[in-house]
């Protein structure tokens, strides 16, 4: 945002994660959002990230549905 002298203010948000079910969580925030950005072309150096997210969490499929799978697990963790 900027101010009326044009200067750039700085929000600073700062959340703790302390439980192990959070930091999973947040993990899988993390690559779901970088899932995203994959499927939108942007990559990355070393392992891709839908290959890691396949991996660690079984999910079959192409990108998109990988992504659909996350999105869903997301909002049910989210209502309940």
């Amino acid at each position: 945002m900027l101010d009326k002298q044009n200067k750039l203010n700085y929000i600073i948000i700062m959340i703790i994660l302390d439980t192990p079910e959070q930091i999973d969580m947040a993990r899988f925030f993390i690559l779901r959002s970088a899932l995203k950005a994959e499927c939108l072309g942007i990559g990355r150096r070393g392992q891709s990230v839908y290959s890691i997210i396949k991996q660690e969490y079984g999910f079959k499929g192409t990108k998109k549905s990988v992504l659909q799978q996350m999105e869903q697990i997301i909002k049910e963790f989210k209502q309940g």
